[in-house]
């Protein structure tokens, strides 16, 4: 059954925009983005994201914005408002099936993280949190690093393709957990497989920059989160299907 997680207009999306007036749209399970008239701001169309708040707060701040059903991350300095902080959703999931379409500005840095425990004893959501890698491969000094490109699993495992498009280009990522399997796909290429918690998962993670933190890879029920690295990230389409 498909949750509504998406960017878009169809009664199943998680951001969805009304007319001109104030306006939502819901449906079961359906978390939404109101459009509304602000007429404080010459008329601009402005909108409030929901179904979604920054890690560890009740609503999503001010550095993520919604504008043409697109999500976009406003971490240009002349956000003065600003305060960084990764997006999550509402809801928690387990077994699901992410697709979603993401670019990145250039030498920039983000991520798609899952699993994440909010919880008062972690101050990040990688702490908790496995992580499919967004990044301007070519731009961004961790683009050089094994493990750190773009469409691999953060710090785990290498994408056996590299499929990532130029930097300001539109890449479709999908991100499968069914049981402990877990697949990356990025633009209809088959990159990551793996399966969670057993053996040679735990001795990896004990190879890598995350055997420090004990609540790594813990949780087998989170939340889904967009990372906040300090650089423009670009997401539309987003879409969970619980399995």
């Amino acid at each position: 059954m498909i949750k509504a997680l998406a960017v878009g207009i169809s009664v199943t999306v998680l951001f969805s925009c009304g007319s001109s007036s104030t306006n939502s749209e819901t449906t079961p399970d359906t978390a939404t983005v109101n459009k509304n008239t602000d007429t404080a701001s010459n008329n601009v169309p402005t909108t409030k994201i929901e179904g979604w708040h920054a890690y560890g707060k009740k609503d999503a701040g001010s550095s993520w914005k919604f504008v043409d059903s697109v999500l976009y991350l406003d971490a240009m300095p002349g956000n003065a408002n600003r305060k960084r902080a990764d997006l999550l959703t509402d809801k928690e999931y387990e077994n699901f099936h992410l697709s979603l379409d993401w670019k990145i500005g250039k030498g920039g840095n983000s991520g798609i993280i899952f699993l994440v425990k909010e919880d008062t004893a972690y101050k990040n959501t990688y702490e908790t949190g496995p992580e499919m890698q967004v990044i301007d491969n070519a731009g961004h000094s961790d683009g050089k690093i094994n493990k750190h490109r773009a469409g691999d699993l953060y710090d785990l495992i290498a994408s056996s393709k590299e499929s990532a498009r130029p930097v300001g280009e539109w890449n479709h990522a999908e991100i499968k957990l069914n049981k402990g399997k877990l697949d990356f796909y990025l633009n209809g290429n088959h990159i990551v497989s793996t399966t969670m918690w057993d053996e040679a998962w735990n001795k990896m993670i004990a190879g890598s920059k995350f055997k420090t933190m004990p609540g790594f890879a813990k949780f087998k029920k989170g939340r889904i989160a967009l990372q906040d690295h300090g650089d423009p990230v670009w997401f539309k389409n987003i879409k969970v299907e619980e399995l």
